[in-house]
């Protein structure tokens, strides 16, 4: 369609875009005021502009406004908003497709703001290129997208019109040298993944290569080397091959560890100590990358180079491993607060490498209102195997609880394994040797005086425990079982020995997203002696954060003439919560618990003591941070109406 010098001149007041194209010719050419009109008796100078293909926002209607084809057409000015749409990937686009497009859409980035007509024309355009990349990478190589705006009943529409076109498939998939591996190349073949009439898609593509490379080092050949894919495409046939050189080296078994000559962390003899590999064994290149991590967790190393080194033996393979030194020191401390215990401040200072290798000391003290405590630690990790910890401590505390009174001297010594973030582990275990001398004060039962007697107690702790969660800190789904055995022999005027036996179980269930639901049992009992003879630190208690809440610490249990807890021989608890997550890192927590302690030998589940209340959670990147107000739902007299608990983990 043409214009003639008097639309020219309409055409200034219509768009921007016709504004700059229009008004100069108008100025720069001298045309007669009364042209001749078309000679084509087809064309009409008041009809709607033609669509530009690929400038994806339509002409304006030129007699859009008043209905009069006489009226001054109105500009289209401003910004306005808009919504888009994809059309013809229906039931051919992945999931991940359309993931990708939302990350990285300009007009997904950008919906719901503003945009003028050049701003929608070129996020059209980059979304058209985006998408025809992504299906390209599906295996739609002749895939082709438009693009064009419709008005919408409030906002313009931004459509994109894809073609995707044939899915290519591969005709052939070639992997020379494989043969090499003997009668691994056919699980090497598997575990690439990809053969003749799989769709050309990039990311099985790479999800086959990477496969095959880790699968090679792990069926024992340290020297591999994986070629890069090449792709032939033929568009006529709508197919590709696919060709790889791979060449395997020869299989080799695990020599002994190397260090590279220099300062070192750790020397060999350590580092192979935390290895899980054992020379003899076939090599496996995820057992490289196993000792990466635990070299790391040790926290003495920042970094570590881990490479496959030739032996002098061609059977075998060495492995070298270079360490970069960690600032071995850290002072940390701790703030906390319980209804019945008070307020604490804890504080440590730790060289976590004073006696090489990772021989640690660590001096802790703790400054309460019911407890103060000083100590000293030596701690070995990774004693003679992965995450086996050697510690011996001595501690002076004075203990200021309602039930007693204590001032102690403890020397103790434990080998345990343990568990951690990293390698959360099933099974855990521990054994050790306690020696305490003890100074007590509590009452005479019967008139509840006072008293004050020195015990001397030696005891023989072991611990077994079965974690089947899956979270360390913040279980959702699982349980765990854990058992307590000490045997302790006691000298206060005579010498009299007992066992304490404790067992805990918890629960863990996803009810519905965002509600886990966790329950707890404790059941305790003391054999062998009488309450009264054992020393009263020795004795169960119950109430508080970790047990019932909405009591004192340790106040649940029967009671002396003064109305102070003596503890027992044995204990039943339990707890329920349901753990709802809000808004972002915050969530609520209702509870349910209950318990009581027994002067007989076996719980019971009678006579419990009930709390209820509610918790806040804020879960922070290194644990959830607990508050839990509760009160007594049947207290005993002198028991507070309201417990407040504040301290770091869940309750259980």
């Amino acid at each position: 369609m043409t214009l003639s010098l008097g639309q020219r001149g309409a055409a200034c007041s219509a768009t921007a875009f016709l504004l700059v194209l229009a008004c100069p010719l108008a100025r720069a050419q001298q045309t007669p005021p009364n042209p001749a009109p078309p000679t084509d008796p087809t064309l009409d100078p008041h009809s709607p502009l033609a669509p530009l293909p690929g400038l994806g926002v339509d002409w304006p209607d030129l007699g859009a406004g008043s209905g009069d084809s006489n009226a001054k057409p109105q500009a289209v000015t401003g910004d306005t908003r808009y919504t888009y749409r994809i059309d013809g990937i229906d039931g051919i686009a992945s999931t991940l497709l359309h993931q990708r497009f939302d990350q990285l859409s300009t007009l997904n980035t950008h919906d719901g703001q503003p945009a003028n007509a050049a701003q929608l024309d070129r996020r059209a355009r980059e979304d058209a290129a985006l998408l025809t990349g992504l299906l390209r990478a599906e295996g739609y190589y002749d895939a082709a997208v438009t693009t064009r705006v419709e008005a919408g009943s409030s906002r313009p529409l931004v459509i994109l019109d894809a073609d995707p076109g044939a899915l290519y498939t591969f005709g052939g998939v070639s992997l020379t040298g494989l043969d090499a591996t003997g009668d691994k190349a056919e699980a090497l073949r598997t575990a690439f993944g990809i053969k003749a009439g799989d769709p050309v898609n990039a990311d099985k593509i790479a999800a086959g290569e990477t496969a095959l490379r880790t699968t090679i080092g792990k069926r024992g050949f340290p020297f591999a080397v994986v070629g890069d894919p090449a792709i032939v495409v033929d568009h006529a046939a709508h197919t590709a091959t696919l060709a790889m050189v791979v060449a395997p080296g020869t299989s080799r078994l695990f020599g002994k560890v190397v260090v590279p000559p220099g300062k070192q962390v750790f020397d060999a003899a350590h580092i192979a100590e935390i290895a899980r590999f054992e020379p003899g064994k076939p090599f496996d290149d995820t057992a490289l990358a196993d000792l990466r991590r635990a070299l790391i967790q040790t926290s003495l190393v920042s970094s570590v180079t881990i490479k496959p080194v030739d032996d002098v033996d061609p059977a075998l393979v060495d492995i070298s491993v270079a360490t970069e030194p960690a600032p071995p020191r850290t002072v940390a401390g701790e703030l906390g607060y319980g209804t019945g215990e008070g307020a604490r401040a804890e504080v440590s200072w730790t060289h976590r490498n004073l006696f090489p290798p990772e021989g640690a000391l660590i001096l802790r003290g703790v400054l309460g209102t019911q407890e103060q405590l000083a100590g000293a630690t030596y701690r070995r990790n990774n004693f003679h195997g992965r995450d086996r910890v050697l510690t011996f401590q001595a501690t002076a505390s004075n203990l200021k609880r309602t039930a007693y009174e204590a001032k102690a001297l403890s020397l103790t010594g434990t080998l345990e394994r343990q568990t951690n973030i990293f390698f959360q582990k099933k099974w855990t275990w521990s054994i050790g040797s306690e020696l305490t001398a003890s100074d007590e004060r509590d009452v005479i039962l019967s008139t509840g005086a006072p008293r004050r007697r020195t015990y001397f107690i030696g005891a023989l702790p072991t611990t077994l425990s079965y974690d089947g969660s899956d979270d360390l800190l913040n279980p959702s789904r699982g349980f765990r079982l854990a058992g307590r055995l000490s045997p302790e022999v006691s000298l206060e005027n005579h010498v009299f020995g007992y066992a304490r036996l404790q067992f805990d179980a918890s629960a863990y269930k996803q009810a519905t997203k965002g509600v886990v639901v966790a329950g707890r049992i404790r059941l305790g009992t003391i054999a062998g002696a009488p309450r009264d003879a054992i020393a009263p630190s020795r004795r169960f208690y119950s109430g508080g954060g970790a047990s019932v809440r909405g009591y004192g610490y340790q106040d649940i249990g029967p009671r002396d003439p003064n109305n102070d807890p003596i503890g027992g021989r044995s204990l039943s608890e339990f707890s329920l919560e349901a753990r709802v997550k809000t808004f972002g890192a915050f969530g609520v927590v209702p509870f349910f618990d209950g318990g009581n302690i027994y002067t007989t030998p076996l719980p019971k589940l009678t006579g419990f003591r009930y709390g209820a209340g509610l918790g806040v959670r804020y879960y922070s990147n290194f644990g959830p941070i607990r508050i839990d107000v509760g009160t007594p739902v049947n207290p005993a007299k002198g028991d507070p109406r309201i417990a407040v608990y504040v301290s770091l983990g869940q309750a259980f």
